[in-house]
């Protein structure tokens, strides 16, 4: 991150940037708050002590919360955020990391005041320079699939030096390694790892191996 996300950071994760913690971040949906607490659990078992919680479902500040007091050896975001208000709840419910879809200077400002890190979604060059220039170096590329995938992210490593990415959206366990192969990717996020039917039957086993399986890509 530029030194202005840096500082932001610092408390919650050290020297760590958010694109560096693991080679790819499980972005969950949770419908059932019972189960948020045995898939973080089962993603530190096969080794990605990280996870982003969509606020795409009504129980999603107290699955953030329920994670964030139950399994402290995880690192719990909230995703899909955006509203100023939204940066506030997560924080309140104990969030460590803040993610959102898209950006706009009202939104980056709310997110840099809360003290958290955090990846601003882009999708286009333009998206990128401005969020560039308001001091943020690292960011999401969403939909990342829809938007170009590796392809577009290659092409635009050159003229775009300084962005780094976590590309999310639409990304596979067959696709991710192309978009870890490239200069401006440090990370993937990644739904496949926390399947619906898997959260609905509780095989947190299978959520396991498809951590360590992730966890491998690095």
């Amino acid at each position: 991150m530029s030194s202005t996300s840096e500082s932001h950071g610092a408390d919650a994760l050290g020297a760590d940037s958010l694109l560096s913690l693991v080679p790819v971040v499980p972005v969950v949906v949770i419908e059932d708050l019972a189960h948020a607490v045995p898939v973080a659990r089962a993603l530190v078992a096969g080794g990605l002590p990280v996870i982003e919680l969509t606020l795409r479902t009504p129980v999603a500040l107290d699955a953030i919360h329920a994670i964030a007091a139950a399994v402290p050896e995880i690192r719990v975001g909230a995703g899909t955020i955006v509203t100023p208000g939204q940066v506030k709840q997560a924080r309140d419910a104990g969030a460590q990391f803040l993610v959102s879809p898209g950006s706009t200077p009202t939104l980056l400002a709310a997110m840099a005041d809360s003290g958290l890190p955090f990846l601003p979604g882009t999708a286009t060059v333009s998206e990128a320079l401005a969020v560039l220039e308001a001091g943020f170096s690292e960011m999401k590329f969403f939909p990342a699939e829809a938007s170009g995938g590796a392809a577009y992210l290659k092409s635009i490593a050159s003229p775009v030096p300084a962005a780094r990415f976590c590309p999310t959206g639409g990304i596979t366990a067959a696709s991710a390694p192309s978009y870890l192969a490239l200069p401006n990717v440090g990370c993937v996020g990644g739904s496949w790892l926390t399947p619906a039917d898997a959260l609905a039957t509780g095989d947190w086993d299978r959520v396991s191996a498809f951590a360590a399986e992730a966890a491998a890509l690095g």
